[in-house]
Formats: structure tokens, sequence, C-alpha cells
């Protein structure tokens, strides 16, 4: 027995909502869309081979950029490392007319300069970075920061100007001859401070330098303190510490490594600095006296000044010999702080 269903026509089905009928059409901007574009094809074992050749490269390149350097100066110095060898360490005697070279009054002003300007730096530098970190109100961090950023900017031989020209007399006035009235025959000290009071020498190149390396160790300072996780430093001050105890307890031990690499930062800008410290050094080859005050020489000072008047030979090979010693003296203080870092490093966790 048949149903009225079976004997309907196949038109009158009924509509349902899961099985349109084929009159039902599609929305007009599906049936319209185009088919989404095919993927390209993955080359990640090519891109990788290729990124890693590239940054091998480059890691090479500078490698064999700075093994270049050091052979170009060690063929150059090498006719005054052959006459005095070591001795050209040790001898303060510069005497271009007797062909006679000796290198200690530069590397002595070198080092004396850089150590007066790291005295000073390290202790300002960790001041301003403390005060922009964590006792400075919000509206001053931002200009101040900015403005102690922008000293890095301006040109060394502005700084060295200035140091000549208004520095210098200014520290002879006002610093050099009370000084020297204070400690007249005092023994040690009192030549420590004696010279003739025109404002120029070691310690005035001091200064500069640590004016010029003052941005950068703050800079990077106040980077690093800022990397600190707040939750140490709020469970520090939830504990009672106060705001020194926090810097020395938990900020520094956390960013110890940046710490260091700021202040070498700062002590390869100081031994490097040329146009600054030949305006204030003095520019005189003598170590007859220890005092501060004293006219020196560096080793970036002698280069500016005579290698463009160098003689081929001797007087050449020797100022190439202080390029080599001062690229020496930087590879040492580099290796040195690596040596401290690895120390304390290590030291991580032992109870002190």
């Amino acid at each position: 027995m048949s149903t009225p269903l079976e004997h309907a026509p196949h038109s009158e089905r009924p509509v349902s909502s899961t099985y349109p009928t084929a009159s039902t059409s599609l929305p007009s901007d599906r049936a319209t869309s185009s088919p989404p574009p095919a993927k390209r094809p993955r080359t990640g074992a090519a891109t990788d081979r290729l990124f890693g050749w590239t940054a091998k490269g480059a890691a090479l390149l500078t490698l064999a950029m700075l093994i270049g350097i050091l052979l170009s100066l060690l063929a150059g110095a090498w006719p005054a490392i052959s006459k005095f060898g070591l001795g050209f360490l040790t001898s303060s005697v510069w005497d271009p007319v007797q062909n006679e070279y000796g290198g200690l009054v530069m590397i002595y002003g070198t080092i004396a300069t850089s150590l007066i300007a790291l005295v000073i730096a390290v202790p300002v530098s960790f001041g301003i970075a403390l005060f922009l970190t964590e006792m400075s109100p919000s509206w001053l961090k931002r200009p101040l920061g900015t403005a102690i950023e922008l000293l890095a900017a301006v040109p060394s031989i502005v700084y060295g100007m200035w140091g000549l020209l208004v520095f210098g007399p200014i520290l002879s006035t006002y610093v050099q001859q009370p000084l020297q009235k204070l400690l007249a025959g005092v023994p040690y000290l009192g030549a420590l401070v004696a010279g003739p009071p025109v404002g120029i020498g070691i310690l005035s190149a001091g200064i500069i330098l640590a004016i010029m390396i003052i941005p950068f160790i703050a800079s990077v300072m106040r980077d690093v303190f800022e990397v600190t996780p707040p939750l140490l430093k709020e469970s520090a001050y939830g504990l009672g510490s106060t705001t020194w105890e926090v810097v020395s307890k938990v900020v520094l031990p956390y960013t110890k490594a940046g710490v260091i690499g700021g202040i070498m930062l700062g002590l390869g800008r100081a031994l490097g600095e040329t146009m600054a410290v030949t305006f204030v050094i003095g520019n005189t080859n003598q170590l007859n006296s220890l005092s501060v005050f004293e006219a020196a020489n560096s080793i970036t000072s002698v280069l500016a000044n005579e290698f463009a008047e160098a003689a081929e030979g001797l007087h050449q090979a020797s100022l190439m010999y202080l390029g080599l010693v001062l690229f020496f003296i930087t590879f040492v203080v580099l290796s040195l702080s690596k040596i401290l870092l690895a120390q304390l490093k290590k030291s991580e966790g032992t109870k002190s």
C-alpha cells in the first residue's frame, strides 16, 4: 500500500533547512569569490644555511679585520721593535734628531689620564644612574636622561677647546694655586701639586676625559639598573630595606656584568681619545715630576702631533710601535674585565 508521499511529484518534496533544493542560490559574495592563493613552498633548510653562512662570514670578517690591523701595526713597527726591543717601553727619551725613541712618557700619560678619568667618572655615573632609576620624580627622568646623553654628542674637539680656554684657567686659579699655597713645604703632597699654574697637564686631561665618558657609563648603568625585575626590589623594600640596601644587595648583584661592561666601555673611550687630550695635556715629553699639574704627553696626542710630519724610518716605526702598545693596553684591559666577570660568576651562590 503506497503512501501519498510516494506518489507526490519530485518538485513538491518538502524543503529541509539542512538539504536545500536545487533552486536555492548561494550568497553572491561566496559565489563570486576567488579561491585563496596557493602558499609558497617553504625553503627553510636553504634559508637557514644561507643565514648561518652570512652570520659566520660576518664574525670571521670582523676577526680577520682585527688580525689585519694587528699585523699591519706589527709590520710598520718592526724596525723600531728590532732596534729598541722591550727597552722602548722603559725609556723616556724621545729625540727625533738623534733617532732615539722611548715610549715610557706616553704610556704613563695615557694610563694616568685614563685612571684619573675613571676615578672621577665612575662614582658620578653611578650616582646619576641611581638617581634616575630609584629616586628621580617621573617628570624629571626623561629630560635629565636626555640631557646627559646629549653630552656624548658633543665633538671631542669642542671639549678640548673648552678645556684649554675655559676650564684650564679656572683649574689654575681656583684649584692649583690654592693647593700649592696650602701644601707648600709638605713632603710628597707638595710635589703632587707642583708646576707652573697654567691649568694644563695630566689632571686637566683626566677631568676632561671624565666629563666625556660620564654619558657612556651613566647610560649603560641606567639601562642595566632598569632591567632589574621590579618584584625583587619591591620585595626588598617590603622587608624594610633602604634604597642603598636595595641597590647594593639586589640591583648591583643582578646587573654586575652590565655595570662592568659600561665601565670598560668608558675606559676604552678614555684610552683612545685624541683631540681633547691633545689640547689640554701640554704635549711635553718629560717625567721630571710626578705632579698631576705638570704638562705631559699621551700615545694618542703624540700620534696626532707627529705622525703627519714623521720621516720614514725609525721615527715613523716608533709611532707605529706606540700604536701597537696602545692596542696591547686595550687588549689587556678587556682581558682583565673578562677575567673579573668570570670570577664574579664563579663566586655566585657562595657565602660572602
